[in-house]
C-alpha cells in the first residue's frame, strides 16, 4: 500500500479523484465478495466515431484508475457499450452509399448493410472503427453490444422487468412529454416481423411474465415476443435497464443527456437497481461554435488530430477542465502540444500533492517519461517551417534544428522527429495559405535596419537569451517610436513571417540562423524600398 500516495489522493483537487471519491462512498474497498466496480462508456454507431467518442472512454478511464489508486486497487471492469439496436433515423452527410443508407431508415443499425462494404453491417463497421482507436491508445476496456445482448436474450429478464413495471415506467415519462408525443409513446419500440423497421408505436403489454405484446403494425394488429432481439427500449428506458441488467456503477455523459440522466435515474430504481455516479460535462465545438455531430463530420476526428498533433497532446487537450465548454478543431492542435510537454517537464520537479493536479500524471498513469523535455517547442517549429514554406521536407528542417538542439539526430529525439513531420503537415494544410509579409513602415524599417546591424556583430554562436536581449533592447529605443514592446515584435512576425503571431524571436533567430534571419531582414528592407 503507498499510503502517502493514498493520503494525497484523497484530498486532491483534481477531477478525477473528485469523481472517484464519489464511489468511494459506495464502495470504499470495492464491492462485496471482490466484484468488480463496472465503469460503462456509450456510443451509438450512427455515424463514424470522432473525438468525443473517445473523449468519454479517455476520461472514464481516468477516473477508473483515480478509484483504483483510492482503494488501493478494488477490481473495476470499464464496458464500452454500443447502441447498435438503435434504428437509423437520417443518413449522415460524411458516408458514401447515402442511397444503400436511405432504403434502411428506421432499420435496426446492426442489420443495415454497410455501406464501405467491408463489415457484416454498418454498425459492425464503426463498431470495428471504435474498438480500433480505443485499441490504439491502449485502453483496457470490454466491448459489448446492444445488439448482441438483445439477440442473444441476455437482456431478457430485464425486458420481462420492463413489463412489469409498465405503467410505472409511464407515469414517469409521460408527464415530460409534449401532448402529440405522449399519444404514441411506448417504452418498448418492436421490430417490425413485416419490414424489419423499429417502430414508434403504442404498445399493450399482453404478457409480462412471457414478454409478448401487441401493436399495429402498417394496419395490422400483431402480438409477438419482445424478447430475443425482437425490440428494443426508448433510448430513456433503455440507458435505465442497461445500469440495472449489466450493474453499472460509474458513466458520464454530456450535457445534453441531463435530462436523460434524471429520468433515467427514476426508471431505473422502478426497475429494482440504482443510477449510477457520474460526471455530466460540457460539449465540444467546432471553429463555428457549433456541437461536433457524428451525421455531420464537423469537428476533428482521431485521425486529423493526430496528423498534426501527438497522441499525447490529444489526451492533455480532453483532460482539461471537461465542465467546460470546449472547441475542438484544427486551430487549437499546436497549443495542446505545446502545453502538454510544460506540463511533463514540470511533473518530476512537483510534490506529490502538486503531482496528482497535474493532467500529464493521470495520462502517464505511472508510465515512465516524467521530466521529459521537448527541445524546441512545437509553436517554434512551426514558424521555422513557416519560413521555410509549403514544400518543407524533414530533412531540411533537421538541418536548421542543428543549429539549436544538441545531438540534432531524429533517432536521438523521436517525439521532436514525429513532431517535424506534423508540424510540416499543419504548415502545408492551415499556414502557409495564410502566411503573408507586409512591408514595413519606415520607423520599423529602422528598427529592422538596427536589428540587422546588431545581428552582424554577433557571435556566430550567441544564445537565444543573448539574442532575445538584442531584439528587446532595440524594441526599448524610444528613436524607433515603438509605444509598445509588442508592436515591435509584431511588426517583427508581421514583416518577417507573415503573421500576426509568433515565437520569442532569440529562440527563431538561434533556430533559424543569424544569416538566415539577415536574409530575411534584408528581404523585409527591399520591399518597403
Amino acid at each position: 500500500m503507498n499510503e502517502d500516495l493514498i493520503s494525497a489522493a484523497q484530498v486532491s483537487k483534481a477531477w478525477p479523484f473528485e469523481e472517484a471519491r464519489k464511489l468511494v462512498k459506495r464502495f470504499p474497498q470495492g464491492k462485496a465478495g471482490g466484484a468488480p466496480v463496472l465503469f460503462e462508456t456509450g456510443y451509438g454507431p450512427s455515424g463514424l466515431p470522432h473525438i468525443g467518442t473517445f473523449q468519454e472512454v479517455l476520461r472514464t478511464t481516468l477516473v477508473r484508475r483515480a478509484y483504483e489508486v483510492l482503494t488501493d486497487g478494488a477490481p473495476t471492469r470499464l464496458i464500452a457499450f454500443s447502441d447498435d439496436m438503435d434504428g437509423l433515423r437520417k443518413v449522415p452527410d460524411n458516408l458514401p452509399n447515402p442511397g444503400l443508407l436511405a432504403a434502411y431508415l428506421g432499420h435496426p443499425l446492426s442489420r443495415i448493410p454497410d455501406p464501405f462494404g467491408t463489415h457484416e453491417s454498418f454498425a459492425h463497421h464503426n463498431n470495428a472503427m471504435l474498438r480500433d482507436f480505443l485499441d490504439r491508445f491502449g485502453f483496457d476496456y470490454e466491448f459489448v453490444s446492444a445488439s448482441d445482448r438483445y439477440t442473444s436474450g441476455a437482456f431478457d429478464e430485464a425486458l420481462k422487468s420492463v413489463l412489469r413495471h409498465y405503467g410505472a415506467i409511464l407515469d414517469i415519462m409521460l408527464p415530460t412529454l409534449r401532448e402529440e408525443r405522449r399519444a404514441t409513446y411506448s417504452p418498448v419500440l418492436p421490430v417490425s416481423p413485416a419490414t424489419g423497421q423499429v417502430l414508434q408505436v403504442p404498445v399493450e403489454v399482453v404478457d409480462a411474465e412471457n414478454g409478448i405484446v401487441a401493436f399495429e403494425d402498417h394496419g395490422t394488429r400483431v402480438e409477438q415476443s419482445i424478447l430475443g432481439g425482437r425490440a428494443k427500449l426508448q433510448w430513456k428506458v433503455d440507458w435505465a435497464m442497461r445500469w440495472v441488467a449489466l450493474g453499472v456503477d460509474y458513466e458520464m455523459c454530456g450535457k445534453d443527456l441531463t435530462d436523460s440522466v434524471t429520468q433515467s435515474g427514476k426508471i431505473a430504481r422502478v426497475l429494482g437497481g440504482s443510477r449510477p455516479e457520474g460526471m455530466i460535462y460540457e460539449l465540444f465545438l467546432d471553429e463555428n461554435g457549433e456541437k461536433i455531430s457524428k451525421s455531420k463530420g464537423n469537428g476533428l476526428t482521431i485521425d486529423q488530430w493526430l496528423d498534426y498533433g501527438s497522441e499525447e497532446s490529444l489526451g492533455f487537450y480532453l483532460y482539461r477542465e471537461p465542465k467546460s465548454a470546449k472547441s475542438l478543431h484544427a486551430g487549437v492542435v499546436p497549443r495542446a502540444v505545446d502545453e502538454y510537454w510544460q506540463f511533463r517537464e514540470k511533473l518530476s520537479q512537483q510534490p506529490l500533492e502538486q503531482q496528482l493536479g497535474n493532467p500529464v500524471w493521470h495520462l502517464l498513469a505511472g508510465k515512465p517519461g516524467a521530466g521529459d523535455k521537448l527541445p524546441v517547442t512545437y509553436g517554434l517549429l512551426l514558424n521555422l517551417v513557416g519560413v521555410l514554406g509549403a514544400g518543407a521536407t524533414r530533412d531540411q528542417v533537421w538541418s536548421y534544428l542543428a543549429n539549436y538542439v544538441a545531438d540534432a539526430d531524429p533517432a536521438a529525439h523521436p517525439a521532436l522527429d514525429a513532431l517535424v513531420t506534423r508540424a510540416i503537415a499543419y504548415n502545408r494544410a492551415f499556414v502557409a495559405p495564410t502566411l503573408q509579409r507586409r512591408k514595413p513602415d519606415a520607423g520599423e524599417a529602422a528598427a529592422l535596419a538596427a536589428l540587422d546591424e546588431e545581428l552582424a556583430a554577433a557571435d556566430a554562436n550567441a544564445s537565444a537569451s543573448d539574442l532575445q536581449t538584442i531584439v528587446y533592447e532595440i524594441g526599448k529605443d524610444p528613436h524607433f517610436g515603438f509605444e509598445q514592446l509588442r508592436d515591435w515584435f509584431r511588426a517583427l512576425y508581421e514583416t518577417l513571417l507573415g503573421s500576426s503571431q509568433g515565437p520569442r524571436m532569440g529562440s527563431f533567430i538561434a533556430l533559424y540562423g543569424i544569416e538566415n534571419t539577415r536574409e530575411l531582414i534584408a528581404e523585409a528592407l527591399v520591399a518597403d524600398a
